[in-house]
């Protein structure tokens, strides 16, 4: 399976023709052009038609395009997933999913309208419903026909609906981030951090960043260009940790430490399970460093 940086994911609202051509210049993993929360109701039709025009005139290079549509209960979510299937993305983000019915239900969507097999699904976990249902949810990855290939946490919308805290360390929501994690890793999906609001605090982003890396988030999703070097930073396996990495590999391929499942390495055992994670966090920095 090819591995793919997914370390920083910008919003880029789909209204501001700008943003859509400065997004081609920026140093991130993925863009996310906006139809839903940063477009106006009356600014709708014309974003959509924008955004479609700008992901087929392509120019975005390595970075993976996702088209974010309006949610399934919403007046424009019909035409916007049409037309977002229509101009085929690598990914198309689907606000509140509660539970996996709503991924079927597109999946068949996407079916009927033909999509590119290549376009996949990505859902934003969000409502408290879908974090008692994000096992369900993630499980809809095991069905081919839901294309559901990542996660991506709505933290703004969790706060508003279950009227917890948005505060430094972010404990009230440290249960959910982790739940949202751990079945994105049975169910074999990326999965990516919230935003973080104050684009003024730099220490207080990096921090945040430093959090998502600890609870095992594949990346972030930023607001503001300023965001992108230092989270870029954060989620990139430092050199010495690659190093070492390399290191256990070569250990453990060695001809007598074939069939071991611990080895001795610079006087500290390490077990293969060790190993196999060194294996992933060396082809993390060789996709980063293609990319570069």
């Amino acid at each position: 399976m090819t591995i793919r940086p997914r370390r920083s994911v910008l919003y880029m609202p789909g209204s501001n023709s700008r943003a859509l051509e400065k997004a081609k210049t920026l140093p991130v993993d993925g863009v996310i052009l906006d139809l839903e929360d940063s477009v106006a109701p009356e600014a709708k039709e014309a974003a959509r038609a924008q955004v479609v025009d700008a992901v087929k005139a392509g120019g975005f290079g390595r970075r993976e395009v996702i088209i974010r549509v309006n949610g399934v209960d919403s007046p424009w979510h019909a035409e916007d997933l049409s037309a977002a299937a229509h101009a085929a993305p690598d990914a198309i983000l689907v606000p509140k999913v509660s539970s996996a019915d709503t991924l079927e239900l597109i999946g068949r969507r996407m079916l009927d309208m033909g999509t590119d097999h290549r376009t996949r699904i990505w859902a934003m976990i969000e409502t408290p419903l879908a974090i008692f249902n994000v096992l369900s949810i993630a499980a809809a990855a095991r069905d081919s026909e839901t294309r559901l290939s990542g996660f991506v946490m709505g933290t703004n919308d969790l706060a508003k609906d279950t009227r917890a805290r948005l505060v430094p360390g972010r404990a009230p929501m440290l249960p959910w981030l982790s739940m949202c994690v751990a079945a994105a890793r049975i169910h074999g999906i990326d999965i990516i951090d919230g935003v973080f609001n104050d684009i003024g605090d730099a220490n207080g982003f990096t921090k945040e960043c430093m959090q998502g890396v600890e609870l095992g988030f594949d990346g972030k999703t930023l607001i503001h260009p300023s965001q992108v070097d230092p989270c870029n930073k954060v989620f990139s396996p430092a050199p010495a940790e690659v190093e070492q990495a390399r290191k256990m590999i070569e250990a453990f391929d060695l001809p007598e430490n074939k069939g071991k499942g611990v080895v001795s390495i610079d006087g500290r055992m390490v077990e293969r399970l060790h190993a196999d994670m060194a294996r992933r966090t060396v082809a993390i920095a060789e996709a980063i460093e293609r990319t570069a």
